[in-house]
């Protein structure tokens, strides 16, 4: 509906999860409730097909609704408040684009676009596990480790669009066996995201062992008694509770929820809880940590909600 007024003429949110293998979109109607979805594979290192697929999933989501949708998307990077360019996104063809005018252009219609963590976060402070709580620092434990911040349901980016970007932080209180820590791809040694990720913890096995096994390996095995994943999961759940504890004490949000492949590990949410205090100052650490309502589903139904207006 090029030239209409979707903000006023919408029944229902479209959100797109655009991911380096997958593109996800979802409709729901007002209240949350879901309509349909699709997914499919990500034209990878193609930028304009990319943006082809996701103007092709809006259409096919308002054909099969019969409703037109305001349209967000989460992608795994930001945009620049400076040049509008999208900036430190993994999946590189985006970086230096103009994604946000790109996509609204093809589309023919204005577009919200967030850091898929920012999503997640505002996904489960609408009507997730975080419903009704003022600040919210949602992480992605995945392939990489991602944060974001959600303050009365709506994303906080700051002025320079990293707002929550705890994993290009370094561990904190690092051993000396963890100085300078892995070479991450942004550039430095020691990033949190080499250290909590799946990546980072398959790579602390294959350096304990000299064998390569993947984190859902490597949980498996620990959740079966395994010794020596026992200790690679022990040295994950610590840095994962120093890492938060960090975010403690500069942001100190009203709860932390886990997204991302790591995050369906359950053991987390029994350990981080009473790790914190040993590493928030003033040694009293009561922030909820809790498992994304939402699951692989937060980062969509989060772009839906960009449009908070009904």
């Amino acid at each position: 509906m090029p030239g209409s007024d979707v903000r006023t003429t919408a029944r229902m949110r479209i959100g797109i999860d655009l991911g380096g293998t997958k593109i996800e979109a979802l409709a729901i109607d007002r209240d949350g409730v879901e309509l349909t979805r699709h997914r499919i594979d990500t034209p990878r290192d193609d930028y304009n097909a990319t943006i082809s697929a996701m103007v092709g999933l809006v259409r096919l989501l308002e054909e099969k609704t019969g409703l037109v949708g305001t349209v967000g998307a989460g992608i795994p990077g930001s945009l620049s408040n400076k040049t509008g360019l999208v900036k430190n996104a993994n999946s590189t063809w985006l970086n230096g684009r103009p994604l946000n005018r790109d996509f609204g252009a093809a589309l023919g219609r204005e577009v919200r676009i967030a850091n898929d963590a920012n999503c997640l976060a505002v996904s489960e402070a609408t009507d997730g596990a975080a419903a009704g709580k003022r600040v919210v620092f949602g992480v992605i434990l995945g392939t990489g480790c991602g944060g974001g911040v959600a303050i009365n349901g709506q994303v906080h980016n700051g002025p320079n669009g990293v707002a929550g970007e705890w994993g290009h932080n370094p561990l904190p209180w690092q051993r000396p066996e963890e100085n300078p820590g892995p070479a991450c791809y942004c550039g430095k040694h020691g990033c949190m995201e080499m250290w909590v990720s799946g990546t980072g913890v398959a790579l602390d096995y294959r350096q304990s062992t000299g064998r390569q096994k993947t984190a859902r390996e490597i949980i498996t095995d620990f959740e079966a008694g395994d010794a020596i994943a026992a200790a690679v999961v022990e040295r994950f759940e610590d840095r994962l509770a120093r890492g938060l504890a960090n975010v403690i004490n500069i942001l100190d949000p009203d709860v932390l929820v886990l997204g991302g492949g790591l995050s369906r590990t359950q053991h987390l949410y029994e350990s981080i809880p009473g790790r914190l205090s040993a590493y928030v100052f003033g040694g009293e650490a009561d922030t909820p940590v809790l498992q994304a309502k939402y699951g692989d589903s937060s980062g969509v139904r989060g772009a839906a909600w960009l449009w908070p207006e009904g």
